[in-house]
C-alpha cells in the first residue's frame, strides 16, 4: 500500500489560506481519483476540492471550519501500490510551515493606483474564524496576533487589539502604516460589539451588532461568504453617494428574437436567456460611456480598459459574483455560453478565483424571483450596478399610424445604481437610453 498526502490547495496568487467547510467523506471511505473529497472557502471562493488519487480515507488532519495555510496536510489517503496520483497543487512559492507560515518574501507587485483602491475600498474578512470548542487558534489568528515587534509594541503603548486593525500585509497582517493610520484616523478604539469587522475608509471597521435570541429562536452563524457579503455591502453603503434610475424596457423585439433563435442556441449547447440580450447591451455601449465602467480610488477615477461585466449569481448559501471578461469583445453567442458556464460553475462550486476577479460593472438579476423592480448596492470599487426587473407581458400604450392604441408588449424595468460622486444623472441616463435603444431595436445580425 501506498500513502498519498493531501493538501490545502492555493486556489490563485493572492490565497494565502483555506478554511476546510465540510468534509465530502468520513474516514475510512472508499475514493475514487477526481471525486470531491471536501470543501473549502477562501476570502475569494468556495470550491469543491477533488482526491488527487483513488484510495481510502485513512487520516482526517484538519477538521470542518478549521483555517490553515495553504500546502498544509489536509488529510492522507491510502492507496494501491503504484497507483497513479495527481502531483500535489502548484504554490506560488515554498510550501508554508505547517504551523505559523512566514511573511512573504517581498510584497505584491501590483500597480499603485490598484493596491490603492483595494485597500481603501475592498473589505478583507478581518475577524478571526470563530475558534473550535477546544480553544484552538486558527491560522489567522495567529498571523494577526504575531505582527512584528513594532507593531505590538504601538499596539501596546495605545492599547488597541491588534486582531480589530485590517491588515494589508501578507495573509492580512498588520503593517506599521496600518496601525499608524487607524490611530491617526480613528483615536479611539474600535467599538466593543461583537461581530464580523471590515476596514472602512478613513479608519473604523464595520460592525453588526448583536441582539438576544429569544426562546424557540434558531441562531445560525453566519458563514465566510455570509460574512463578506455583509460586511461588503455596509461597506458600499458609506462609501458611494447612492442614485438610482428607472427605465422601464419594451422587450417585445428581444422576445421575438428569442424565440425564432433559442432552439438554434439550444442545438449548440447554450441557454439564450434576456440575460444575455442585456449583457450585450450594456457592453455595446460601454465605450460610448466609460464614465459607468470606471471604478473609484481617493480621490480619483480610475478609467477601465477593459469591459468585464459581473453577473450576480443567487445560491442557497449566498451570493457571487463571476465575471464575463472582455464582454465588449464576444458576439451574443459568446456572452450567452459564458453566462451558462459560470452560472453553472457557481452552484457547482467549481469557479476559480480568477472567475469572481476584476469585474468593471455588475449585473444583478432579481427579476427571475418576480419583483417589478429594485435598487441594488453597487459593487464596490466599480461605480454603477443594473438591477433587472421581472420581465412579463403587460398593457402598453403604443402609437402606430399617429393613432394611440393599448397594446400587449414584453415589459420590464432596468434599474440602475451609480455613485453620485463621479457619476453626473445626466450620464447615467444617456447610457441607460443607449442600452434601451440598443435592446428595443435589437440587430439580427448580432445573432
Amino acid at each position: 500500500m501506498a500513502r498519498v498526502d493531501v493538501l490545502m490547495p492555493q486556489m490563485g496568487e493572492s490565497i494565502a489560506e483555506g478554511t476546510l467547510s465540510k468534509w465530502l467523506k468520513k474516514l475510512g471511505d472508499d475514493v475514487k481519483r477526481d471525486e470531491p473529497l471536501f470543501e473549502i472557502s477562501t476570502d475569494k471562493v468556495d470550491a469543491e476540492i477533488p482526491a488527487p488519487s483513488a484510495g481510502t480515507l485513512v487520516e482526517i488532519k484538519v477538521q470542518e471550519g478549521q483555517t490553515v495555510p495553504v500546502q498544509t496536510l489536509v488529510a492522507v489517503l491510502e492507496t494501491e501500490q503504484g497507483a497513479a496520483a495527481s502531483p500535489p497543487p502548484p504554490a506560488a512559492g515554498p510550501p508554508a510551515p505547517k504551523a505559523e507560515p512566514a511573511p512573504a518574501a517581498k510584497p505584491p507587485t501590483a500597480a499603485p493606483v490598484r493596491a490603492a483602491a483595494a485597500t481603501a475600498l475592498l473589505p478583507r474578512p478581518s475577524s478571526p474564524v470563530p475558534p473550535k470548542g477546544d480553544g484552538a487558534e486558527t491560522a489567522e489568528e495567529r498571523l494577526r496576533r504575531r505582527s512584528t515587534p513594532l507593531v505590538r509594541k504601538i499596539a501596546s503603548e495605545h492599547q488597541l487589539d491588534i486582531s480589530q486593525i485590517s491588515g494589508t500585509g501578507f495573509a492580512g497582517r498588520v503593517t506599521k502604516q496600518d496601525i499608524l493610520g487607524f490611530i491617526e484616523q480613528a483615536p479611539a478604539a474600535a467599538p466593543a460589539a461583537t461581530g464580523p469587522r471590515a476596514p472602512l475608509p478613513g479608519g473604523g471597521a464595520v460592525v453588526h451588532p448583536a441582539a438576544d435570541p429569544w426562546p424557540g429562536d434558531r441562531v445560525e452563524p453566519w458563514s465566510k461568504i455570509r460574512r463578506i457579503t455583509a460586511d461588503h455591502m455596509i461597506l458600499s453603503r458609506r462609501v458611494s453617494a447612492h442614485v438610482a434610475s428607472f427605465f422601464e424596457i419594451d422587450y417585445s423585439r428581444v422576445a421575438l428574437l428569442r424565440a425564432r433563435f433559442k432552439a438554434g442556441y439550444a442545438e449548440r449547447g447554450v441557454n439564450l436567456t434576456y440575460l444575455a440580450f442585456i449583457v450585450k447591451a450594456c457592453a455595446a455601449n460601454m465605450r460610448k460611456h466609460p464614465i459607468v465602467n470606471a471604478a473609484v480610488s481617493g480621490e480619483s477615477t480610475i478609467h477601465r480598459r477593459d469591459v468585464n461585466i459581473g453577473i450576480a449569481v443567487a445560491l442557497d448559501w449566498g451570493l457571487i459574483v463571476p465575471v464575463v471578461k472582455h464582454a465588449d469583445e464576444l458576439s451574443l453567442l459568446g456572452i450567452a455560453r459564458a453566462i451558462n458556464d459560470l452560472g453553472e460553475r457557481a452552484r457547482t462550486k467549481k469557479l476559480s478565483p480568477d472567475d469572481i476577479q476584476r469585474g468593471t460593472f455588475t449585473i444583478t438579476n432579481p427579476g427571475g424571483f418576480g419583483p417589478y423592480a429594485g435598487i441594488p448596492i453597487i459593487n464596490q470599487p466599480q461605480v454603477a450596478i443594473l438591477g433587472v426587473g421581472t420581465i412579463e407581458k403587460r398593457p402598453k400604450v403604443v402609437t402606430q399610424d399617429g393613432t394611440d392604441a393599448i397594446a400587449i408588449r414584453t415589459m420590464g424595468m432596468l434599474t440602475m445604481s451609480y455613485d453620485h460622486r463621479v457619476v453626473d444623472g445626466a450620464d447615467a441616463d444617456k447610457f441607460l437610453a443607449d442600452v434601451k435603444a440598443t435592446l428595443q431595436d435589437f440587430p439580427e445580425q448580432e445573432m
